[in-house]
């Protein structure tokens, strides 16, 4: 987490929001004094978050083991150049958004995994919109049931939900907007969308 009180981001309105956005997390737990990782799409619906990973991955292990785990969401970011600032000892920096999302977790029943999964399909088949969802019911009843049995799912209650927000906003707002204006003329599509959160924070700032 970014130590600058600046950039913390603690409502938790905007974190949901930002956790909806992208649906995927990097999945963090610790195993005999080491770090595990792995990449899963999450559902976060109130205080707990559900997932699932593959039953051969050590993290799973490691994971059950410890009964905790860390998520870590990363949203759009940008490279923000010194020479925007127009002011004198600039140094390069990045614009960007995240959520952290840590907390204990259980491992979740067969009935409670295959619900996972349906959730899981039927949020982002949405996103597909106007192709006709995925579901299940397309699939060999067995050949699902040998797929569920690789995985394992888990449910997290949250106990730290925090991200940061960092946006330029400690700096003047004229210089804020050119940084916003000037990342707007790039040919990368994350950097508008920083342009554009940029725009709207200092707006309703």
């Amino acid at each position: 987490m970014h130590p600058a009180k600046d950039f913390r981001e603690t409502d938790r309105t905007i974190l949901a929001e930002r956790v909806g956005e992208r649906g995927f997390a990097v999945i963090i737990g610790i195993a005999e004094g080491r770090p595990r990782i792995a990449h899963a799409p999450i559902l976060l619906d109130g205080d707990r978050m559900r997932f699932h990973l593959s039953a051969a991955n050590p993290l799973s292990t490691a994971v059950q083991d410890a009964g905790w785990a860390l998520a870590v969401i990363t949203g759009d970011e940008a490279y923000v150049s010194p020479d925007w600032y127009e002011i004198t000892d600039q140094v390069p920096t990045w614009n960007y958004l995240s959520v952290e999302i840590e907390g204990s977790v259980r491992v979740l029943g067969r009935d409670e995994a295959t619900r996972l999964l349906d959730d899981l399909a039927d949020r982002y088949e949405a996103w597909l919109k106007p192709k006709p969802p995925w579901t299940r019911a397309k699939m060999v009843p067995a050949k699902f049931e040998a797929l569920l049995g690789g995985i394992v799912a888990f449910e997290m209650r949250i106990e730290r939900l925090e991200g940061v927000t960092k946006l330029s906003q400690n700096k003047p707002t004229a210089v804020a907007m050119r940084i916003a204006g000037e990342l707007a003329k790039l040919d990368d599509e994350g950097a508008r969308r920083i342009s554009r959160r940029m725009i709207r924070h200092l707006s309703a700032g």
